[in-house]
């Protein structure tokens, strides 16, 4: 059993970072502290100057890290040593650039190497996966996909090929916390799982207790990326202990202090 798959053992959580955001050393004293209050997989953005998947927040705070000078290898160094504390599944948000550009099959053997578990690209379509599917499984790293509520007739086909989780998009758009989440997750489930019996985690536009409890009841597991990194941009260097209640209360509202798991 990959450690991916073992983190949907109850209802997972899955909380997003930009890596150097405000800094690495912030970033790496954020994840210890997610890890601490119940987070299941850790899914880290690399910062990218054109995230078109995300939204002001999360656009923001990629500008905060590149302005730092942050780079793939910082990121890469910071996982290795987190690796020595935390077995904890991660996961890398990035898009297709910054991986061409560091060479696929370089950049999956490096994932491999300091033991990164998955990775999403959102800009690399259903279709076009083959660009990197060879690397990832010749390095074992899962690459997970996406489907949205357009995806419509497409969902079936992504979850038959689909591995570790499946990245259920929650609403149309970029990525951002929202009052309202209106679409009919539960028909996008059921066609999931028609096909698959997949783990299937919710994300985009998550950003309280009941809406992630709400979602849960339906899914495997629920991220939330962009309300974290509202409060990163709030406290700053100053935001892992604000984020661990955070991510405590969000783990509590999904799956209760009775259904934690023993550690």
């Amino acid at each position: 059993m990959s450690r991916i798959t073992d983190a949907f053992r109850h209802k997972a959580f899955i909380p997003f970072v930009t890596a150097g955001d405000p800094n690495l050393a912030t970033t790496k004293e954020l994840i210890r502290e997610i890890v601490a209050n119940g987070a299941d997989i850790v899914e880290i953005g690399i910062p990218f100057s054109d995230p078109v998947a995300e939204g002001p927040a999360i656009q923001k705070a990629d500008e905060r890290a590149l302005a730092n000078g942050i780079n793939t290898d910082d990121i890469f160094r910071m996982v290795a040593e987190l690796r020595t504390e935390i077995t904890t599944p991660f996961v890398f948000m990035t898009y297709i650039n910054p991986v061409f550009v560091y060479g696929i099959d370089k950049f999956m053997a490096r994932c491999s190497e300091v033991g990164i578990d998955g990775i999403i690209i959102p800009d690399v379509p259903f279709e076009e996966k083959h660009l990197v599917q060879a690397a990832c499984r010749k390095n074992g790293v899962t690459l997970i996909s996406m489907v949205a509520p357009s995806s419509a007739e497409r969902i079936a086909m992504i979850a038959k090929e689909a591995e570790g989780f499946l990245y259920v998009v929650s609403s149309l758009g970029v990525t951002g916390v929202r009052s309202d989440i209106t679409t009919d997750i539960g028909t996008i489930l059921a066609e999931i799982r028609k096909v698959s019996d997949i783990p299937c985690a919710v994300g985009f536009g998550i950003s309280n207790a009941q809406q992630a409890k709400a979602m849960s009841e339906a899914a495997d597991g629920v991220i939330i990326g962009s309300a974290i990194i509202n409060i990163m941009e709030k406290y700053g260097e100053d935001s892992p202990k604000p984020v661990g209640e955070f991510v405590a209360g969000i783990v509590d509202a999904i799956r209760g202090k009775a259904n934690s798991p023993i550690t």
